[in-house]
């Protein structure tokens, strides 16, 4: 049933890396529970706007779940309360009236703040240009069963591929590790025949990556895989 609830926001602002950053609190009113988190933080933004004040900074693109361009921590839980649903996705239907919501950005040593709750998220990129293809020469596409693949290898190497390299894995585990994003971009070569030859020295060549970048180490919390 479509209601309109009113929220007050703890909303993390900074204005670069290398500036101190606060938490300001911010009240909306009137917000349709059929509206997405990110329509929600629209709405602040132009009410901010119109009062001659800086919009809150945030990352977003398809809006549909699928490009793993936004992201914020909602009280604590990346991309919110709902498990598998991006920010984008996130209905305001699952927030209550008078709920107090702090939304801060990814925190990771590797991710480092662009501006409130935009990250830096390069350092993925850097991971899956260490490794993360198949070297193959570039051409027409081959004939689709030109290379038998085992139904259950398509189906593991598919679930490995769903990553969709937004960070909330990062976000969420204590020791901001990516292990679960170089191990799913990882596998998803590995289980399929055309990424065997090279398997072994991409997974070495992705894990040195991300260790050289910053990103922490695995230590089996698996907060990563409850988001």
């Amino acid at each position: 049933m479509k209601k309109n609830i009113n929220l007050t926001l703890k909303v993390w602002r900074q204005a670069g890396n290398r500036e101190k950053g606060r938490l300001e609190i911010y009240s909306v009113k009137n917000i349709s529970t059929d509206m997405s988190f990110l329509e929600m933080l629209d709405v602040l933004n132009e009410e901010l706007t119109q009062a001659g004040k800086e919009p809150i900074a945030f990352d977003h693109d398809c809006r549909e779940g699928i490009c793993g361009m936004c992201g914020a921590v909602v009280n604590g839980r990346p991309h919110g309360p709902e498990r598998g649903t991006t920010l984008c996705q996130l209905h305001m239907r699952h927030f209550s009236d008078g709920d107090e919501l702090v939304i801060e950005p990814w925190r990771s040593r590797a991710f480092p703040v662009i501006k409130d709750l935009v990250v830096d998220r390069g350092s993925l990129d850097q991971i899956i240009i260490a490794g993360g293809y198949i070297s193959v020469n570039t051409g027409s596409a081959p004939e689709a069963n030109s290379v038998p693949v085992p139904q259950d290898a398509a189906d593991r190497a598919m679930d490995a591929a769903a990553c969709i390299g937004c960070g909330a894995c990062v976000a969420a585990c204590p020791n901001g590790s990516a292990m679960l994003f170089t191990a799913a971009k990882v596998s998803h070569l590995a289980l399929l025949p055309q990424g065997k030859p090279e398997a072994a020295r991409r997974a070495m060549r992705m894990v040195e990556k991300m260790d050289q970048l910053g990103f922490g180490n695995c230590s089996n919390i698996t907060e990563c895989q409850i988001e």
